[in-house]
């Protein structure tokens, strides 16, 4: 049972990262590389370098990522880098697949700002679901997560210090505008980044004041796979015997929670709270 449960993990983390660099792969070629926006990272390294030599920005794309696949199983260990290797390959296929199929020779609008607001959404929530998964998409996304291990700053924080400078230098390759766009992108994707992940790695926290316990607790053991706090209550007005309820679940089943503490005990007091940190068995490891 508990091999299958991790098989499925697996299955689900990989559905997660693949659907990731599709995302942040459309978000690059269709939107970054036409416009010349070098917001950091191995592909706004070679969107500098597709510029300035005959080699095309997604062939630098592979390049790139190919000898800093080297540094990630050095420093970030097997399982991170098997996970990186996948994504980096995948999303270097993609972004030439897509050259073949779909060349572009000038962005899809002339509406720059609107053309940087789409690459900094998919290009940083691909990349939120790729580190939620505990992947990385290669590049310097793999320099950014060696700073976080060893330094012990966020993803975010991490990536904007390494970007920092590939997005100054486009100030140089395609003048102010361009430059302009793209701090203004590399800020923007830092921030997102760790909002997204953020997001999904939120959990909802339960304190049920009850007089039916024992169904309840049921469900969360059971139907759940989640435990539960159980402490002895007294109301303060009616003087009741009652029983407090402390659980936490993922954002998805607490929607199911509250549907059956409704239908066990109506009567029931229920505080709901978000929380992004919650560690433990069966949720993030400390």
């Amino acid at each position: 049972m508990a091999q299958t449960k991790s098989k499925g993990k697996l299955a689900q983390d990989y559905l997660v990262m693949i659907l990731g660099t599709a995302l942040m792969s459309a978000g690059v070629y269709f939107f970054k590389i036409p416009n010349g926006f070098s917001t950091g990272g191995v592909s706004g390294l070679s969107t500098l370098l597709g510029t300035l030599t005959p080699v095309s920005a997604p062939t630098w794309i592979s390049i790139f990522n190919v000898a800093l696949l080297i540094i990630g199983f050095i420093f970030l260990g097997r399982s991170t880098g098997v996970r990186t290797v996948f994504c980096s390959l995948l999303y270097s296929g993609i972004t030439q697949a897509l050259e073949f199929l779909v060349p572009l020779k000038a962005p899809l609008t002339d509406q720059p700002l609107l053309e940087l607001i789409y690459a900094m959404l998919l290009t940083s929530i691909g990349s939120a679901m790729i580190f939620f998964r505990q992947g990385s998409s290669g590049g310097t996304d793999i320099i950014a997560l060696i700073i976080k291990k060893y330094a012990r700053i966020n993803v975010g924080k991490a990536l904007l210090c390494t970007d920092a400078l590939i997005a100054v230098s486009s100030f140089f390759v395609f003048g102010v505008r361009t430059g302009l766009f793209s701090l203004l992108g590399l800020f923007s994707k830092a921030f997102l980044v760790d909002g997204i992940i953020e997001s999904l790695d939120s959990c909802k926290c339960f304190m049920i004041v009850t007089s039916k316990p024992d169904e309840i607790i049921d469900f969360i053991l059971h139907r759940l796979n989640h435990s539960a706090t159980l402490l002895e209550a007294k109301g303060a007005y009616s003087h009741d015997n009652k029983y407090l309820v402390y659980t936490v679940c993922r954002r998805i089943e607490a929607i199911r929670l509250q549907r059956e503490i409704k239908q066990v005990d109506p009567g029931a007091f229920i505080t709901i709270t978000t929380s992004s940190q919650i560690i433990g068995r069966g949720f993030r490891e400390v």
